[in-house]
């Protein structure tokens, strides 16, 4: 039995020896009050239709005392895993004495960051492994000891939550990409990405597609393929560690994949288009044969009935790969009990498994995903087994914005990959130096029509605003008539961003134009508010 057990039982006994020395109150001294009248005599005496049962056992006595708990250990979790949780509330209160306390909140990670200095955060938090760069930067992590449980880990989960040699997450999952296939279209899958719009090409031919593969993204959702080319993000370090001074947007292998994808969309063999949904439904309707998606899609898939199946990416092609689990507020004053209820009450068989099947994630705990019996995430699994983890870095917030804007403008052609790239890593590289320190953006659906190279860029000079002797910011467009949205960027960047209600992650602003006009953007860096002016 471990020390701090002994502490908690020690003073869960001393209460239950105080309670016992409590003395009943006295009973009162005064009379009870008369009755102002006689009670009515009854006209007959009732006659029992039957003899009373007699009780058959004595009620049986408590054996012992309720727990009080003697501390509180809070957790935010979202609505999936919160449930989970709440159902350990009962053991580890008995076994600790410590009452659990399941919170869902929204934006756990921009809470976590307010909350936590103050002294208001939780003791244990549910996130993603890329959080930890700018957590355990902010001082806001405690490192996590598993143990002899560390090994019932698969390694890239606990590789996605080591920052700088030191673990400081406990994972339940991981997330990634695979890809998907038509099997009534393509009964064996390729095994190369030229392979892969050879066959595209003789279904064209056949009349029985519209395209040979279609992109749900440019960025995240594209990366296997960037990857089969040489591309890479960040490069990394002797030890492992990311290295934000190797950018590796403008890299030879991704401009090798942008110009692959820019020569298949000039083919006719991939549409112009990057939407999400819309290469979701071209492959549920069949007119493509291939799809890049991830276990987040799976429902909708399934409902399609599509015949399908999932394997490894053409040409060793490595996804992203997402690691999610539990970590410690540095801030709490019971990171002790925080740790032994991850280990002795969440790292359990019985647990994991009930978060998988809740999530729909591959699981990261070996004795779990040893039993998986869903093919598909099975096969997802495999998928991700090569997979490169999502840099962890703060750096990373840099990277989107640009990355998608360099992508985008090669795939419609309008730069070169070469050029395109290469102005996109620049900009990454300035972004990550502070160059763009102190601006102030509205980035929207907007920007493509002022000047920008394409919309939501938190980095376009043209939408910058202009501080005034007033201490506020504006900026004045004429736009076209049309409905749009916008939010506030700062430092170029979308690592700080405030929405319509003023909060960090915010809503998006809308706006509607009825007639072509002038519109004027103001923001207040107090509020972080903006007001829109139209004439």
């Amino acid at each position: 039995m471990n020390r701090k057990f002994l502490t908690l039982l020690s003073l869960l006994v001393v209460a239950m020896f105080a309670l016992a020395a409590c003395t009943p109150a006295a009973p009162s001294t005064e009379a009870p009050a008369e009755p102002t009248e006689a009670p009515a005599e009854p006209t007959e005496a009732p006659e029992p239709t039957e003899a009373p049962a007699e009780p058959t056992e004595a009620p049986a006595e408590p054996t012992e005392a309720p727990v009080e708990p003697v501390a509180t250990l809070r957790i935010w979790a979202d609505d999936t895993r919160s449930a989970i949780l709440v159902e350990l509330a009962d053991a580890f209160l008995e076994t600790y004495g410590v009452e659990l306390v399941v919170e869902e909140v929204a934006s756990i990670r921009d809470q976590v960051i307010i909350a936590a200095p103050a002294g208001e955060g939780p003791d244990i938090f549910i996130g993603a492994h890329d959080w930890i760069g700018q957590l355990v930067a902010s001082g806001l992590l405690a490192p996590i000891d598993l143990g002899d449980k560390a090994d019932l880990f698969t390694p890239v989960s606990l590789e996605g939550f080591t920052f700088d040699g030191q673990l400081y997450g406990m994972p339940y999952a991981t997330e990634n990409l695979g890809f998907f296939y038509n099997t009534e279209l393509v009964p064996e899958p390729p095994t190369t990405w030229d392979e892969v719009l050879e066959i595209g090409r003789q279904l064209q031919a056949e009349g029985k597609v519209t395209y040979a593969l279609a992109l749900s993204g440019t960025t995240y959702d594209a990366f296997p393929l960037e990857t089969a080319f040489g591309g890479y993000v960040f490069g990394q370090d002797a030890n492992g560690n990311w290295n934000p001074s190797d950018v590796g947007i403008d890299s030879p292998g991704m401009i090798a994949a942008a110009a692959w994808m820019r020569a298949a969309i000039e083919e006719g063999l991939m549409p112009e288009s990057t939407d999400w949904d819309t290469a979701h439904t071209l492959f549920e309707t069949g007119e493509v044969p291939f799809l890049m998606a991830g276990p987040w899609a799976l429902e909708r898939i399934r409902a399609s009935g599509v015949p399908y199946a999932i394997t490894t990416f053409p040409d060793g092609g490595q996804p992203f790969a997402g690691v999610q689990g539990f970590m410690i507020n540095a801030f709490s004053e019971n990171v002790l009990l925080a740790q032994a209820f991850l280990t002795e009450f969440v790292a359990t068989e019985e647990v994991m498994e009930q978060l998988y099947l809740d999530g729909n994630r591959t699981p990261a705990f070996i004795p779990v995903l040893e039993k998986v019996d869903d093919p598909d995430i099975a096969a997802l699994g495999v998928a991700g087994a090569e997979a490169s983890l999502m840099p962890s870095i703060p750096e990373m917030g840099s990277v989107w914005a640009a990355w998608n804007d360099g992508i985008t403008l090669a795939l419609q052609g309008e730069q070169t990959p070469e050029e395109a790239l290469t102005n996109a890593a620049n900009q990454i590289r300035d972004l990550i130096a502070g160059a763009l320190a102190g601006m102030v953006n509205i980035p929207g659906s907007y920007q493509s029509l002022v000047g920008c190279g394409a919309d939501w860029d938190p980095a376009c000079p043209e939408t910058a605003l202009t501080e005034g002797d007033d201490g506020l910011y504006r900026a004045t467009f004429d736009l076209p008539a049309g409905e749009y949205e916008f939010k506030v960027a700062l430092d170029g960047s979308w690592a700080v961003n405030y929405g319509s209600d003023g909060a960090q992650d915010g809503p998006n602003y809308s706006l509607s134009l009825d007639s072509d006009s002038t519109v004027t953007f103001t923001y207040d860096p107090e509020t972080k508010l903006v007001e829109v002016t139209i004439e």
